[in-house]
């Protein structure tokens, strides 16, 4: 139902080119990258007081093609299951209607991909398995080399500024060895909930089209997926959004609680960064809030209101608690909440 082939196509043809960089510079960025990324990980674990081991997720510099074909394979992991179900029940499309349609849908998922394959500096993919590495973080190095340009702060603490956030990633998902696969359960249980039939199509045309315009007015805090989402589904979203929450809040909280030790220009990195975060123009502010980015920059935000409020009330070993076991991780209310989650974890 999703031509994967268009996919890689037609993000290939709409992305755009990355900063101009000699074939020495592309060496050095790399090179240091991996080195931003290997002096990362001590005060990481140090800061957070989780411990993994180093092998089980590499570390892989890439350019922008390559996050888009790694991406496209994470998603076809996440949405064959849909397929599969969908032809079982007799419901996938056939003939000239479905070779047609996968066409339409690998366009549209290719745009997508072209869109984030310019903004994102560095993934965590947990769900990658390839050589039993169970996940792989990847640093895009064009778009960090373009990001220090645009921001115009010192490049070498920008780039291991950007490698303190992602390490904390590779850390939470190496040391709490259960978290990708609960969240994998999550992301299972949303698609065995999914509508098949038309009423989630009657619900989008009755529902929706308004729905459609809060979001491109910004009245909204939607996306385009929040719209064909059921009961079931939001309450699996509501727990899938306060464990990104966590994790994006934490990393920002260790990035800017180790930052001051060993990046000279971290004060003036995170001011620069954080109005970037609010995207440049109102055409980017659009798309952001189309596709659900805007509810990522939320999680940073309110998930570092929510780690900090957790370590001062109960401590860092009070905090880590979350990390003990599925139960203790927070829903999205919890994350607006943290004095409940505080009451229910530790009594």
């Amino acid at each position: 139902m999703i031509d994967w082939n268009v996919a890689l196509q037609t993000a290939t043809r709409l992305s755009r080119p990355g900063p101009e960089l000699s074939p020495e510079q592309v060496a050095e960025v790399v090179a240091e990258l991996r080195e931003a990324a290997a002096t990362s990980e001590a005060p990481v674990r140090a800061f957070t007081e989780l411990h993994a081991k180093t092998a089980e997720a590499p570390v892989l510099v890439v350019d922008r093609r390559r996050w888009v074909e790694a991406n496209l394979a994470t998603f076809r992991i996440l949405i064959d299951p849909v397929v599969t179900r969908l032809e079982s029940e007799g419901k996938a499309p056939k003939g000239a209607t479905r070779a047609i349609g996968s066409k339409i849908s690998g366009a549209e998922i290719g745009a997508l991909m072209s869109f984030m394959s310019g903004k994102v500096l560095g993934q965590f993919d947990p769900f990658f398995e390839g050589g039993g590495s169970g996940g792989r973080l990847m640093l895009v190095a064009p778009n960090i080399v373009q990001a220090e340009r645009q921001l115009n702060v010192d490049p070498h603490d920008f780039r291991l500024w950007v490698c303190l956030h992602e390490e904390t990633h590779r850390v939470q998902f190496t040391a709490v060895p259960w978290l990708r696969d609960h969240m994998r359960s999550l992301i299972g249980e949303f698609v065995d909930a999914t509508e098949l039939d038309a009423s989630a199509v009657s619900r989008f045309a009755s529902e929706g089209l308004g729905e459609l315009v809060r979001i491109l007015r910004g009245d909204s805090q939607a996306s385009l997926a929040d719209l064909f989402q059921n009961d079931h589904q939001r309450s699996v979203v509501n727990q899938l959004t306060g464990i990104m929450s966590l994790l994006e809040g934490h990393a920002d909280v260790v990035m800017d609680g180790v930052g001051p030790e060993v990046i000279p220009s971290v004060a003036e990195i995170r001011r620069k960064f954080d109005q970037r975060r609010k995207g440049t123009s109102g055409l980017d502010r659009m798309l952001r809030r189309l596709l659900g980015v805007e509810s990522k920059m939320r999680q940073y935000r309110d998930g570092a209101v929510f780690v900090r409020e957790v370590n001062d009330r109960v401590g860092l070993s009070g905090f880590n608690a979350v990390w003990a076991e599925p139960a203790n991780l927070p829903t999205q209310t919890d994350i607006s909440d943290p004095a409940a989650w505080v009451a229910r974890v530790h009594g």
